[in-house]
């Protein structure tokens, strides 16, 4: 009795072992592949084939097609993927998760050759830690560091292989063990126990490793690991599942297809592999099967399945929308998906890549409702004024729920990349913000001028009409400057605001003269100010964002450093952008 429960003690520990190292592997890889999931997966289109391609890759970066579907799962609800687009990433995330059964079948390596030997991962897996927590220790670059993470996490996820194996070890000679092993024989109950442990462990590759280690004991026959294996795909689903709970009916989909996926595969298999078996006995089914011969039947099963159902997509999201049905008027209701799904939050550097990517639209709606309210000022409509109170809603609400979706990501693991990105967005959207209560405010001019009937002098006009294009422009370099992340175009922003600051001081001098010569009235001069208020505002906020992109290139936000230091008179490109702003807007 004693030694069972040291056998199952042992055996959990090394479980756990195997669990955690693969966490700490996985989170490792994906912040080292920080931005570029995001860039993989935007790159996605229609095209099943590019899908596929993009769900193996992904999947064999981080090392967990749970972390995947989830992510899918999460796409979906947030509004930012069709139910299609997802079909070939479940695919090759199915491929992609058996990379860790292969490197797990190396521990069948032995040599008299120390070199090939040394190949074993139980022997290469110390010098690897040693080189980890080398990186960790002495690495000051954080890409080095998630390297050194990488390097432990697959130490760890060893130690817990070896520690399974050698626990399962004595069962070679269990009467009871071969016992159980021939009744796993029977397929319906290898697939039923493959895909409950799976689903208890939540995860394909340790439930595939704990397979090898168990086949390590010479009583696995190939017959009852064949079952296993696909009913631990089955099980895996499990993830999808749950993380299902709370989704709009489009994302419940996802699941749907990630199980029929499977369940159709295991079907196919079962029926040709034992319906030949009945025909003409299969003797290799009877032959014990090793760590290595697990891995070629994981992938054959699941590259096989890939294989048969690649043509089938639209039949797969067929059956997906009969299981869960939309209803007819749900089309609305589609309009308005979850901002962003928490769910994302599992794959942080995607989560950043994507808030960068709707802060982006943000910046566009925030310079578009800017432009059209100016129009309103020369052309008043009431539909567009509409729209613009609208839009400025609709920045609200990127503010509020980008913010808190923001500091929620800002406490998970990042690169430094993904660190500064997201600090750079907490500081921009709040400006992005304040320009679109800068529109409310013009067109709420341009209702007095239309009621009141105001119109200004011919002066005043013109120079408008200047101060106009100068923040037009400033707007149009601002966004470019967020946009693609350009330092350069960042450090045209704040000569040109300057020159705005100067113009505008300039129209309230010319406006006080036109008002002592009785040209201008003191309703049209208030008018006028809020004007000027409104596009100094403006042009300041537009300045904010650009001395955040400047300093996010310089790993801190002095950002009252960095203006008095372009500021003086020493920062000749400063000098030289200003005058060339100051004589283009020039008021004639």
């Amino acid at each position: 009795m004693d030694n069972i429960w040291t056998m199952v003690i042992t055996l959990l520990g090394g479980l756990a072992f195997f669990l955690f190292g693969m966490h700490v592997m996985s989170s490792g890889l994906e912040r080292l592949a920080g931005g570029r999931l995001e860039q993989v997966l935007k790159k996605m289109t229609s095209n099943t084939f590019k899908s596929f391609l993009l769900g193996l890759g992904i999947t064999a970066a981080i090392q967990s097609s749970s972390a995947v579907t989830v992510m899918l799962v999460g796409l979906v609800n947030s509004g930012l993927m069709e139910i299609g687009q997802t079909i070939g990433v479940i695919m090759g995330s199915n491929i992609g998760t058996t990379v860790t059964a292969w490197i797990l079948s190396l521990s069948e390596i032995n040599s008299e050759n120390p070199v090939i030997n040394l190949l074993n991962p139980s022997n290469l897996s110390p010098i690897i830690a040693l080189i980890g927590i080398l990186l960790i220790m002495f690495s000051r670059k954080s890409r080095k560091k998630d390297a050194g993470s990488i390097c432990i996490g697959f130490a760890v996820l060893m130690a817990g292989m070896n520690m399974m194996g050698d626990a399962v070890a004595p069962l070679a000679d269990s009467p009871a063990f071969v016992s159980l092993m021939t009744a796993f024989r029977n397929p319906l109950l290898g697939v039923l126990a493959g895909a409950v442990f799976t689903a208890i462990i939540q995860s394909s590759s340790a439930s595939v490793g704990i397979l090898q280690a168990l086949s390590l004991t010479g009583s696995v026959t190939y017959g009852t690991a064949i079952p296993i294996i696909m009913g631990q795909n089955i099980g895996t689903c499990v993830t999808a599942l749950i993380s299902s709970i709370g989704v709009n009916k489009n994302a419940r989909k996802v699941s749907v297809i990630h199980i029929s996926f499977n369940l159709i595969g295991t079907m196919l298999f079962l029926c040709v592999i034992y319906g030949v078996n009945l025909l003409n006995p299969l003797q290799f089914l009877g032959n014990t099967i090793g760590p290595f011969e697990i891995a070629v039947s994981h992938s054959i099963f699941n590259i096989v399945t890939t294989a048969v159902l690649f043509p089938f997509t639209r039949q797969l999201e067929k059956i997906a929308n009969f299981v869960i049905r939309t209803e007819s008027g749900s089309k609305k209701s589609s309009k308005a998906p979850v901002f962003l799904d928490e769910r994302l939050l599992n794959t942080p550097s995607f989560a950043a890549s994507e808030c960068n990517n709707l802060t982006v639209k943000m910046a566009r709606t925030a310079q578009d409702n800017i432009l059209l309210a100016l129009r309103m000022l020369q052309n008043y409509d009431k539909k567009q004024v509409e729209k613009v109170l609208k839009t400025e809603n609709d920045l609200d609400t990127y503010e509020d729920r980008l913010g808190s979706f923001l500091v929620k990501l800002s406490g998970k693991e990042l690169s430094d990349s993904d660190s500064r990105t997201t600090s750079k967005l907490l500081h921009c959207i709040g400006d992005l913000e304040r320009i679109g209560d800068h529109a409310v405010n013009l067109v709420k001019s341009a209702d007095e001028i239309h009621e009141k009937g105001i119109s200004f002098s011919s002066e005043a006009r013109k120079e408008l009409t200047t101060l106009t294009k100068a923040l037009e422009e400033i707007l149009a370099l601002t966004t470019e400057a967020f946009e693609t992340d350009s330092v350069e175009t960042a450090k045209k922003v704040e000569p040109l605001e300057q020159a705005i600051d100067f113009i505008t001081s300039e129209i309230k001098s010319r406006h006080v003269r036109r008002l002592q010569n009785g040209e201008c009235t003191i309703e049209t001069g208030f008018i006028l100010s809020d004007l000027l208020n409104n596009y100094e505002r403006v042009s300041d906020h537009c300045s904010n964002i650009a001395v955040a992109i400047i300093e996010l290139d310089h790993q801190s936000f002095g950002t009252h450093a960095y203006l008095n230091s372009i500021k003086s008179n020493e920062n000749r490109e400063f000098c030289r952008d200003y005058e060339y702003y100051v004589e283009k807007y020039a008021l004639r």
